[in-house]
């Protein structure tokens, strides 16, 4: 749907006699429509008599095609009753009165049908996430239009001068101060059901808004979410781009968030990340908080992180990722690049292939470009004999973070494998682990977007 069309603001006249211009401010609010200001306004019937007093605005901004959505109808108060009307009983919507087109309204308590939103209700002075200037913002409030015939969501006010055009006389509160509005083609709800999560939106379309933003932007969006609006933005998020996210996280956000969640989805979310980075939340957390993680997860899963607890954090096993990608001397390339192409998810854990004979004893570590590159029917002992820079770097298990790093600068390489006493490859220690190990205190560093 193209964005609407907002009609202008008759011409003023200047004291030549001359028409004047309105400005584009003045365009704008002639056609806006204030939720915050339609609430309580008069609404009548085809004689022009008061029937009720409106509550609020009902549309369904989920799951329809339209960018814009249209409103439904509205919830009016009748006596003492809520009422409901169609929004085929409405005439027009004006910026202080709703009249109807109808003189019979049906008396029936309002209930909410599944997909409907009360707009001040549910979106009014609620967070909402602005995903261009990645930020939290509330809505101050919220504007229709008519468009072709229809009155339609079309924007959010998020500014301070409309909470205090709020607080004033009710004329003033009717009036639309859209100094700051951002387009609705921009917004959409979080999760399947607002009435659950009534307070969480975000910016329209995970594939072309949410999924742009890189795991630190979204965890800055997280740490400054509320509870309810945090979740259900985790919600809207493949486990693999949330697990990114929280890897981002400040600990103790990350500790808060984990324990405000329902304890099986928290270990999902601990399980999908790195093995060193659900290690380290998982040492945020209380020993039987930390256990009960462990006890919804899969027994693969919560083995290896058990084993990664065991071991100090200043420690090289302690910090290392155990996910390896390990072949023998006689397999072919092509059957590691088949096995890599399942492994997608572990990309970032990835930077070499291990070469292991067959009791597990480290022969080589080849980097995975020369792996890429190389013919998929050589070898990796032909590699190894071809290309005689693979040999390992290695520290030991209980190697401080300052050996590692220093190993880690003298060979100019992006990791370093952590080896057992009998030289069996048990994890690996890539750059990134080394510089968050040194700085724990430092938190995690949040590169801003470049500008469009």
């Amino acid at each position: 749907m193209a964005k609407p069309s907002i009609p202008s603001l008759p011409t003023r006249r200047h004291h030549s006699g001359r028409p004047a211009t309105p400005t584009p401010g003045q365009v704008l609010r002639q056609g806006l429509i204030s939720v915050a200001g339609l609430v309580g306004a008069r609404v009548t019937n085809q004689a022009g008599q008061e029937v009720g007093r409106l509550v609020d605005v009902v549309a369904r901004v989920r799951g329809g095609a339209d960018t814009y959505p249209p409103i439904s109808g509205i919830v009016l108060r009748v006596g003492g009753r809520r009422t409901y009307l169609d929004a085929g009983g409405i005439a027009r919507v004006e910026v202080s009165h709703v009249a109807l087109s109808t003189a019979r309204v049906d008396l029936r308590e309002f209930r909410r049908r599944p997909g409907e939103v009360l707009l001040a209700r549910d979106l009014l002075d609620h967070q909402l996430v602005d995903v261009d200037g990645v930020q939290v913002i509330r809505a101050a409030d919220l504007y229709l239009a008519a468009v072709a015939g229809t009155v339609r969501l079309v924007g959010v006010d998020v500014s301070l001068q409309t909470l205090l055009r709020r607080l004033g006389p009710r004329r003033l509160r009717t009036r639309p101060t859209p100094d700051r509005v951002i387009d609705w083609a921009a917004v959409e709800p979080f999760g399947d059901d607002l009435v659950d999560t009534p307070a969480a939106v975000r910016l329209r379309s995970p594939q072309s808004a949410l999924r742009r933003l890189r795991p630190g932007e979204l965890a800055d969006l997280l740490e400054d979410l509320g509870r309810a609006e945090r979740q259900a933005l985790l919600a809207s998020l493949d486990p693999e781009t949330a697990a990114d996210a929280l890897e981002e996280m400040e600990a103790d956000e990350l500790e808060v968030l984990l324990r405000e969640a329902d304890p099986e989805q928290a270990a999902a979310l601990v399980e999908a990340m790195e093995p060193d980075e659900a290690v380290d939340a998982l040492r945020e957390l209380a020993p039987d908080e930390r256990d009960e993680l462990l006890d919804h997860m899969s027994d693969r899963a919560a083995r290896q992180l058990t084993d990664l607890l065991e071991h100090p954090a200043d420690e090289a096993a302690g910090f290392m990722t155990s996910t390896l990608a390990r072949v023998h001397p006689d397999d072919e390339v092509a059957v590691i690049v088949a096995r890599l192409r399942d492994r997608v998810e572990q990309r970032n854990e990835i930077d070499a292939v291990v070469v292991v004979d067959g009791l597990g004893h480290l022969l080589a570590d080849i980097p995975l470009f020369d792996v890429l590159v190389a013919d998929p029917s050589t070898t990796f002992e032909e590699l190894m004999v071809a290309e005689r820079h693979h040999d390992p770097v290695t520290v030991a298990e209980d190697a401080g973070v300052e050996e590692v790093a220093s190993r880690l600068i003298e060979s100019r390489r992006s990791s370093v494998l952590v080896v057992d006493p009998d030289r069996r490859p048990v994890g690996r220690i890539l750059a990134d682990d080394v510089l968050d190990a040194l700085s724990p205190g430092q938190g995690r560093l949040h590169f801003p977007r470049l500008l469009q």
